[in-house]
């Protein structure tokens, strides 16, 4: 073999959920792949780890309920796959001021999604121990996603159809060999060559693709997550809720990081300081604590205000919050995240496989070129 003849069709930089889907998804297509994450299976390190995401159909854009209802039907698709439920489908509700459910509401109904729209006293007899003050939307196809089961069954998947799959092993340096062929040496010295490189690399992104392509400005933010207990830890878990108000937040069943109460998850959205993959401290905010102890016992009755349970996680977000999503040469920029990608995976994972393939044009909003035009 010579120095420039690639050894996989696909190199997968990151193994998160967006690295892992991609990996499932050319490995189903009969793709050779190897997948280069730098920590071991299972870290928390990055914005993938945790055993509830919410997953829903509701947006206030028109072709992100589009792309939901694509998502889901690939997350079911892992689960008949892997032969393991990652999904928890419990319902959702949006509500606030600063939430307009009656846009979203539109919206679901142009797009012939399941919904309603509720008064807030139906609302609050249908859901004791939430507060609310104004219309709810309710929409039934929704609720959680077990991110850390979902990576290990992407890449459980992806390994049995024959992907490498190299935990423990940092990309270093990424370069391409003109249009047909990339390289990618990792820390130990080692290196691979494929014809095509996903870079799914998250808060790590601006550190390998700086000066190969012109990635848009990428803000890392440290987020914090608190769980509190039930006061009736044998009622029927809420819908995952999405609420707009003096503060924006969002909670959900909380999975196995609830404990054996299925204590509630509760956070809010991008509020979180600046940091960068290398410098973060991994260290909650106690003023973060206070106004979310505070939001529980205005807008949560049904919750021990008493948060038991506490980490904290990566946001790689653009400027408007639109993912990156295209391919430069050989290389296929895969960020997604922005706070809200989670949900998207699997369908994100079909994509950079598109792209990687050459097979299709990405969406537009999605390109290196739109992020450019927006500065």
């Amino acid at each position: 073999m010579s120095p420039g003849t690639p050894e996989f069709d696909v190199a997968v930089v990151g193994a998160g959920l967006m690295g892992a889907a991609t990996a499932w998804a050319a490995t189903r297509r009969g793709l050779s792949v190897a997948v280069l994450e730098r920590f071991d299976a299972g870290h928390t390190r990055g914005s993938s780890h945790g055993s509830a995401r919410i997953v829903r159909r509701a947006y206030p854009d028109p072709m992100y309920i589009g792309m939901t209802g694509r998502a889901m039907d690939l997350w079911r698709e892992l689960e008949t796959d892997a032969g393991t439920r990652v999904l928890r489908i419990v319902g959702g509700i949006d509500h606030g001021r600063l939430r307009e459910p009656e846009r979203i509401a539109s919206g679901l109904a142009a797009a012939a999604v399941p919904h309603e729209l509720l008064p807030p006293e139906e609302a609050a007899r249908r859901w004791p121990g939430l507060r609310f003050d104004g219309p709810v939307l309710f929409h039934p196809e929704a609720g959680t996603v077990d991110a850390a089961g979902a990576v290990a069954a992407f890449v459980e998947r992806a390994g049995a159809r024959g992907a490498d799959i190299r935990h423990g092993t940092a990309v270093r340096r990424v370069t391409p060999l003109g249009e047909a062929a990339v390289r990618l040496e990792t820390a130990e010295g080692a290196s691979l060559i494929a014809r095509r490189a996903v870079v799914a690399a998250g808060a790590w992104a601006s550190d390998l693709l700086g000066g190969l392509v012109p990635l848009p400005e990428l803000t890392v933010t440290q987020q914090q997550i608190f769980h509190f207990p039930r006061h009736d830890a044998a009622a029927e878990p809420w819908p995952v809720v999405v609420h707009k108000d003096a503060l924006s937040t969002y909670s959900l069943p909380g999975g196995r990081d609830g404990g054996p109460f299925d204590g509630r998850k509760i956070a809010e959205h991008d509020a979180g300081g600046p940091t960068t993959a290398g410098t973060r401290d991994g260290q909650v905010d106690p003023a973060a604590r206070d106004r979310i102890t505070a939001y529980v016992r205005q807008w949560l009755p049904g919750l021990v205000p008493e948060p038991f349970n506490e980490a904290t996680c990566l946001y790689t977000s653009t400027a408007n919050d639109d993912f990156v999503l295209d391919r430069s040469g050989p290389l296929v920029v895969c960020s997604p995240c922005s706070g809200h990608g989670a949900k998207f995976a699997p369908l994100i994972g079909e994509l950079a496989t598109d792209l990687a393939l050459g097979g299709a044009a990405p969406e537009p909003r999605f390109t290196l070129a739109a992020h450019a035009a927006r500065r």
